[in-house]
């Protein structure tokens, strides 16, 4: 029975594993896209919260 719940362990693990990747990932992405393609001068500002309050209200017309 031990087996089994090694098992679980380990997929659990890969799925937290790859999960972690994703996000790094895509803040890599967010980041690459707001300074070098975009107009913004500084990557980490794409990752402040007052960047997406901003872009939430032009989109919800607050």
């Amino acid at each position: 029975m031990n087996s089994g719940w090694k098992y679980v362990r380990n997929q659990l693990a890969f799925v937290i594993l790859i999960a972690i990747l994703c996000l790094i990932f895509l803040a890599v992405g967010l980041m690459f896209g707001y300074s070098f393609i975009g107009e913004g001068k500084d990557p980490l500002s794409v990752l402040s919260w007052d960047k997406w309050q901003s872009l939430i209200d032009k989109f919800t017309g607050k």
